[in-house]
């Protein structure tokens, strides 16, 4: 029994495993991998199975046939250990790493495995290395202090700067209520930040190109705590998958934001030569892609001081958010304020119906949240309505 709860413990499994390591021993994953052993390197593979981790060593053998681990220091308590270590190796082949081709690269790095045991066998390993240096030993990245990275840098810090001119400035609406405009063409995607108790919630997440940006104001009006969709259309979801945070949206919309984001329900037949052709690409450049749906809202429900309105026809659970203290309706493609395929803005008029359910019903949405007579009415693109906002609605519902 005594022998048995020796080889069972965390430092003798720890020390025995790594100790192969350290001799050379390339079968030590299969000797010491218990059978439901689970890994996980961050940033390289897994989590995985048994068999994954046995084959990534065997392609790490053949890409580095000299590769040598030296245990630095070894903690264990209970059934956990922590090992750091040193690894060194060339890059010599003849197998590849990662994709990459066999360079004679030298490799000299430091690292630690969080490791769990079980019935004398290695149960669970989670890996932290330095990728950075391993990008750069390799050649992937270039030398630290290197005239390559500087012009990396550089390259990099333009870049960020042509994205910062695709979003912005942040505009004051209303008490609580940020717009954020942003995308290509023409900053005509809205996306607004609400007051949502020390943070803000963000009424839709505009397209992908708008993920850094939302981030960032977020984080200037204390933080981003969840993101509300109109509606789940691509360049309405487009930043939502980027931004950490659970996302809503009317249960009637839920399949389609989960899923190819209205996509298959479009008609780009009803659009002219120019708009079938851009259009459905410029869907794909705005999509993040699917959201998964952290919880749903219906009519009549209060989030964060506006209560919300069903506005249905271009989709089926598209909302508003609704404030009776001042009058003010987020309307999200409630109506539109531009033509989509020409960017012109004007007055309201019906969503195209190349992207509406029930261009009837959008329609009738129209007349409902003109009937609550707003104050003002911000959309989902472009710019807001004022003044006699009923007015305006009205004559838009009516408009053929």
């Amino acid at each position: 029994m005594a022998t048995t709860e020796q080889t069972s413990s965390a430092a003798e499994v720890a020390r025995g495993y790594f100790g192969a390591l350290e001799r050379g021993e390339r079968g030590a994953q299969r000797e010491w991998y218990g059978p439901d052993m689970r890994g996980h390197i961050y940033g390289v593979v897994g989590p995985v199975g048994r068999a994954e981790m046995i084959a990534y060593f065997d392609e790490l053998y053949a890409a580095i046939p000299d590769f040598r681990l030296q245990i630095v220091d070894l903690v264990a308590e209970g059934e956990k250990a922590v090992v750091r270590w040193r690894i060194t190796g060339t890059f010599a082949g003849p197998g590849q790493f990662q994709g990459l081709e066999p360079n004679g690269a030298r490799l000299e790095l430091e690292g630690c495995d969080f490791v769990t045991v079980k019935d004398g066998k290695v149960a669970e390993i989670t890996a932290f290395t330095d990728n950075m240096t391993v990008a750069r030993e390799l050649g992937v990245l270039p030398p630290a202090g290197s005239t390559a990275e500087a012009q990396m840098t550089r390259a990099m810090n333009v870049k960020t700067r042509m994205a910062s001119r695709m979003a912005g400035p942040l505009e004051e609406v209303a008490e609580g209520v940020w717009l954020l405009r942003g995308g290509f063409p023409g900053k005509t995607m809205n996306v607004y930040f609400v007051r949502d108790g020390d943070g803000v919630l963000s009424f839709d997440a505009g397209v992908r190109s708008m993920t850094k940006a939302i981030a960032r104001e977020a984080v200037g009006l204390g933080g981003l705590t969840r993101v509300v969709l109109s509606h789940g259309h691509a360049d309405h979801r487009g930043a939502a998958p980027g931004l950490g945070v659970p996302v809503l949206v009317h249960s009637a919309d839920r399949a389609i934001t989960e899923g190819d984001g209205g996509y298959s329900s479009f008609d780009f037949s009803k659009l002219n030569p120019l708009g079938r052709f851009l259009m459905p690409r410029m869907l794909r450049s705005w999509d993040g892609g699917p959201v998964p749906i952290a919880s749903t809202f219906e009519e009549g429900d209060e989030i964060a001081g506006f209560k919300v309105v069903h506005l249905p026809g271009h989709s089926a659970g598209m909302v508003g958010l609704w404030r009776e203290s001042d009058r003010l309706a987020l309307t999200g493609d409630c109506f539109y304020t531009l033509d989509p395929q020409t960017g012109r803005k004007g007055a309201p008029r019906v969503p195209h119906a190349a992207f509406n359910l029930d261009h009837e019903q959008a329609r009738a949405s129209i007349r409902k949240l003109a009937a609550l007579e707003p104050a003002a009415a911000w959309p989902g693109h472009a710019e807001p309505l004022r003044g006699n906002v009923s007015e305006q609605l009205e004559r838009a519902a009516d408009t053929t």
